[in-house]
């Protein structure tokens, strides 16, 4: 049987079914035309674990932006909006988020689901925020939404540069402590996911799950773009996590 990761928080709620899928699921991105067939197999197996049709799984044309789109039917991938995060009050429409480091973010609650994608850009930009927002105007309650951290790169797996942490420094002053000096001078290790899980508390959720693993350190089970630019390879892929209302 094929592996897959599942959030303790999200797997105690009877009105989702969620899943971290990993890379021996095949690569979800639609990367190029020589990957679409591929894609297409392999959400079709994603969907289904899920319990819903293939073209039921909808992600969106990630571009590393807040942006958030409520989504009340479903596309062909060739419409797909330009976003990072998405969310709905349909049942039976599943939102899936692509990454290979990037932190991906699925939440519940209030009969509200979503997903979001948050790299850095995102993640200090505003797409965390503003996924809670459009799940509140459909109904979510701040205080009742669960929310749970996928595979993603984690701090030892994570070297910045000088010039990286101004824009965290920006917002807050506090957010220095998710950086650490790294064996290279004037370069850093920056911890991803301890930065959203602590944002994400900040901002008043019920409850959230940390990552369950470093894809740059797990190559083997997750697609990782540090782990393969580092190594000049060329197998690029995405992971797919996804969440649905039952």
């Amino acid at each position: 049987m094929k592996q897959i990761l599942n959030a303790s928080n999200l797997s105690g709620l009877s009105s989702v079914r969620h899943a971290f899928f990993t890379r021996e699921w095949g690569n979800a991105g639609f990367s190029g035309q020589e990957n679409e067939v591929d894609a297409h197999v392999a959400r079709d197996a994603m969907a289904a674990h899920l319990g819903v049709a293939g073209d039921n799984l909808l992600s969106a044309y990630q571009v590393h932006s807040p942006n958030v789109v409520i989504v009340d039917d479903v596309w062909v991938a060739g419409d797909r909006p330009r976003a990072d995060a998405l969310v709905t009050a349909k049942k039976g429409i599943a939102l899936g988020i692509l990454t290979a480091d990037c932190v991906p973010i699925l939440f519940a609650g209030n009969g509200v689901i979503g997903a979001a994608h948050a790299g850095w850009r995102g993640a200090v930009g505003g797409v965390i925020e503003n996924t809670l927002d459009a799940m509140e105007r459909l109904g979510a309650v701040r205080a009742g939404i669960y929310a749970a951290i996928g595979p993603c790169i984690w701090q030892a797996s994570y070297e910045v540069g000088a010039e990286f942490p101004a824009s965290f420094l920006t917002e807050n002053a506090d957010n220095a402590r998710f950086f650490t000096p790294s064996f290279k001078s004037g370069h850093y290790q920056f911890d991803l996911p301890g930065y959203v899980v602590a944002k994400l508390r900040g901002l008043g959720v019920a409850s959230v799950a940390g990552s369950p693993a470093d894809t740059c350190a797990e190559p083997e089970r997750f697609f990782s773009h540090r782990y393969s630019t580092l190594r000049n390879e060329k197998r690029g892929g995405n992971i797919m996590s996804a969440i649905v209302l039952i």
